[in-house]
């Protein structure tokens, strides 16, 4: 690691992030509570992110004007979503501090390239093929992969990207409704819940990581995540945290990571997925946690020390999809936020969307207080008071 590499960045300075989302919102309030000024490389004038910075860059993520005038202006830069093009990322890595660095998140761009680093580290998930072509239908077919789950490789979140398999005679009508293009069939596994890992490494390999949180999905979008003793049992979240660390030293990551898994009933833990950025699983954090996972990003970014996180309260975060601003009829109304808000222990974090649509997510809301039963028990109060279907 060069000395340029293990230079403090001082706070006065400006923090380049790619993507104008949410994410990039929240990383860009912690930063500025710090004393970081940021820039915004994000195409929409309106974007969350966008709205609290006059340093935003409107161009796409692979306009080269644009990367010219981010890596003029910020001593170091991250992203806020996978998705950005690698060959924008590798410019940006000849040319300013990039965390994490461009082969990371080009393994984290693909679920091929996931699988394969999961298992040649030795951490468990679930068995699979790669379907890249006609031929490779056939031979997956072959094997015991179903009931199965047909994945893109590249580009699935939230649910999207991915269909249901019940057997083989089925998986190549199933590949075709998917484009053709590279994907990946993983054996539908006997779940009994999910839960995830966000950790922070920095360029010096000084590694720290919040407690796993137990993560609910509803259509393939997160719906809760909750983080207090005993809900996960504590041999499960050790093996979990052993695992994504080991991801993450595989990688040489910096930045801040989330790895997924799956607890099987019969107790064995297999990794789902990855993504090299804060994570919505983590966003109680900022709540609940005495260093969130946005202050980890920008402290991995500007090579200042890294505390390990203390959890001060219990927590549960819901995710406020847009179905939230429409009654029954399906007539556009504002949610009873004033009810939300006397609730104890409800932080409500809405990300400046100003159109809501089905499924999007326009906020969260968490919950902390001193335990378990107490944000239960707001959470489900929040729940009726919203129209969501109680957990």
């Amino acid at each position: 690691m060069s000395q340029a590499a293990r230079e403090f960045i001082a706070p006065g300075a400006v923090l380049g992030v790619l993507g104008g989302g949410q994410l990039g919102r929240m990383f860009a309030q912690s930063a500025q509570a710090a004393g970081y000024e940021v820039v915004v490389l994000e195409p929409q004038a309106g974007a969350p992110a966008a709205l609290l910075t006059t340093r935003h860059v409107a161009s796409a993520y692979d306009d080269v004007d644009g990367l010219h005038q981010v890596a003029r202006t910020a001593r170091a830069v991250t992203i806020e979503f996978e998705n950005v093009p690698a060959a924008a990322l590798q410019w940006l890595e000849r040319h300013v501090r990039l965390a994490p660095h461009a082969p990371a998140v080009a393994v984290c761009q693909d679920r091929a390239q996931e699988k394969a680093l999961f298992e040649r580290l030795g951490v468990p998930c679930a068995p699979h093929a790669l379907v890249d072509h006609a031929a490779a239908c056939a031979e997956a077919a072959a094997r015991d992969l179903f009931p199965g789950i047909l994945k893109t490789s590249r580009m699935g979140y939230d649910g999207k990207g991915q269909v249901g398999v019940r057997d083989g005679a089925g998986l190549e009508a199933a590949w075709r409704s998917l484009g053709g293009v590279p994907c990946v069939l993983e054996r539908r596994l006997d779940l009994d819940h999910e839960l995830s890992v966000v950790l922070a490494r920095g360029a010096d390999g000084q590694m720290v990581h919040f407690e796993p949180q137990r993560n609910v999905h509803r259509d393939g979008i997160l719906f809760s995540s909750t983080a207090a003793p005993g809900v996960i049992d504590e041999s499960v979240a050790e093996h979990a945290v052993r695992a994504a660390r080991g991801v993450a030293e595989g990688l040489g990551y910096v930045g801040v990571l989330c790895v997924e898994f799956f607890v099987t009933r019969d107790g064995r833990l297999v990794a789902n997925e990855m993504a090299p950025r804060p994570h919505n699983s983590g966003h109680h954090t900022i709540d609940s946690c005495d260093a969130s996972q946005f202050e980890l990003q920008w402290r991995c970014l500007v090579g200042a020390p890294l505390p390990q996180p203390r959890r001060h309260s219990a927590a549960l975060m819901l995710n406020l999809l847009g179905d939230l601003w429409f009654d029954a009829q399906g007539r556009q109304r504002e949610p009873d936020w004033a009810g939300v808000l006397a609730l104890p222990g409800a932080h409500l974090h809405l990300y400046g969307k100003h159109e809501p649509r089905a499924g999007r997510k326009m906020g969260h809301l968490s919950f902390t207080g001193a335990a378990l039963a107490e944000v239960e028990a707001a959470a489900r109060a929040a729940c009726a008071l919203l129209g969501l279907a109680p957990f």
